[in-house]
């Protein structure tokens, strides 16, 4: 990815700084920022990066690189700045999720994608300064790494009845007028709310297509609202530093964190009632299946971002603190996955499955390498190492994992198989007694 100009950095920072310091400022003069060239290079360029497939109409990468980059660049801009762009329907493509169901990307043209990135840099800065500190998801310099040390630090205050809704297809179901009426609350730009119309009507009657560019930036706005109302309860329950409630957002993954003490019973009600009603106005449906109430003080969990959590009471120094761990279907569609490969490639060289497996492993445990998952990775190191000798035997007539024939530094050292089993350690939290 390239390093945006110095120009339209500026013009982004000052965007920003003008909607934070006057949160009911109408932003017009928009559109052309968005059609202008270097937006459009940086839009391209970060799409680039992604590297990711063609859309329905086949244009590869390749293909516009092969004829000049900036000619593609300049019919786009010629047709946005006559008003002439339409963008082309998505191209759908199903991916597995567990229990067997699946999961709708749009795959937009490469020309979409490109004019939803330019789309996005300029109204980006605008909402970002609106956004509140609890959401996390697809927002720059967050992590989901971030929101789960927040609710692991909620625990640990002792924040431990948990609201944990699930919301029924959130995605597909966002009502595009509501959406655009929160966008006109801070764009007063014609063309700007023409050219987001166009982009939401692509991909049908409803719903935020998951695979667009600015899709992550508009799922959040439709739900900031909700996220002001946690604020508002957080701030309502303040003593000092201390707040009675706490919550942590990451796209459509949202959990409540409400205080242990039975004079805070009343808390849990009110803020699931909050909650309901805002997602009412919302029209996004609660899976009443999937969501429930979690009580961490009599053992039970709860999952979030793959996570399950528990409340657990450390041996040595008897103090209460948050216990995260890989939930375990996150465990088996891993392993699930890694025995595909070693089924489809059993009659090829160990070097390739190596070469194959290595990128799974590593994306999987760099995100799971937080929290308490030694021993989730221990199980799954030995677990591997196990399949990679069986191949290697298979291929030689062995029986056996051949533990003499082939060391464990050889497995990582001369064989290449990926050895970053380690849980990166956060600065300590403060805890409080049992």
């Amino acid at each position: 990815m390239t390093k945006a100009s110095r120009s339209l950095q500026d013009l982004r920072r000052g965007i920003y700084v003008k909607a934070k310091a006057e949160p009911s400022w109408r932003f017009w003069g928009l559109y052309v920022h968005v059609c202008k060239m270097e937006t459009l290079r940086e839009a391209y360029a970060l799409a680039r990066g992604n590297n990711g497939a063609p859309g329905i109409d086949g244009v590869t990468f390749e293909a516009i690189e092969a004829q000049g980059v900036e000619d593609f660049l300049a019919r786009i801009q010629d047709e946005l700045l006559v008003r002439t762009y339409v963008p082309l329907r998505a191209r759908r493509q199903e991916i597995p999720k567990d229990g067997g169901k699946v999961r709708v990307l749009s795959i937009p043209a490469i020309r979409d994608r490109v004019v939803q990135g330019a789309l996005k840099l300029i109204l980006e800065p605008i909402f970002e300064a609106d956004f509140q500190p609890g959401s996390h998801g697809y927002r720059p310099k967050r992590t989901a790494h971030a929101a789960v040390h927040r609710v692991a630090t909620a625990i640990v205050e002792r924040k431990t009845r948990i609201i944990d809704l699930d919301l029924r297809a959130y995605f597909d179901t966002v009502r595009h007028h509501l959406l655009l009426e929160k966008v006109a609350r801070r764009v007063n730009d014609a063309d700007v709310m023409r050219l987001l119309k166009l982009m939401l009507k692509a991909s049908g009657k409803q719903g935020v297509p998951q695979g667009g560019v600015i899709s992550p930036l508009l799922s959040n706005l439709y739900l900031n609202e909700v996220d002001r109302m946690l604020e508002r309860a957080k701030e309502a329950t303040r003593r000092g530093k201390y707040s009675y409630v706490e919550y942590a957002r990451f796209a459509d993954d949202l959990v409540v964190l409400i205080d242990a003490h039975p004079r805070h019973r009343w808390l849990l009600r009110a803020v699931d009632r909050r909650l309901r009603e805002e997602l009412a106005k919302l029209q996004v449906e609660v899976n009443e299946e999937k969501s429930r109430t979690v009580d961490l003080e009599r053992g039970e969990s709860f999952g979030f971002l793959g996570f399950e959590f528990r409340r657990i009471r450390s041996f040595k120094n008897k103090v209460w603190r948050a216990h995260y761990v890989p939930k375990l279907k996150k465990r088996t569609a891993l392993l699930r996955k890694l025995k595909e490969v070693f089924r489809r490639y059993q009659s090829q060289p160990v070097n390739r499955v190596v070469q194959l497996i290595n990128p799974i492993l590593r994306g999987w445990v760099n995100y799971f390498a937080v929290g308490h998952s030694s021993e989730c990775f221990s199980f799954i190191q030995d677990w591997v190492e196990k399949k990679v000798r069986r191949h290697m035997g298979r291929s030689r007539n062995r029986r056996g994992f051949g533990w003499k024939a082939w060391s464990r530094p050889w497995l990582y050292d001369e064989l290449g198989l990926f050895h970053g089993y380690r849980v990166r350690r956060r600065s300590a939290t403060k805890v409080f007694p049992a």
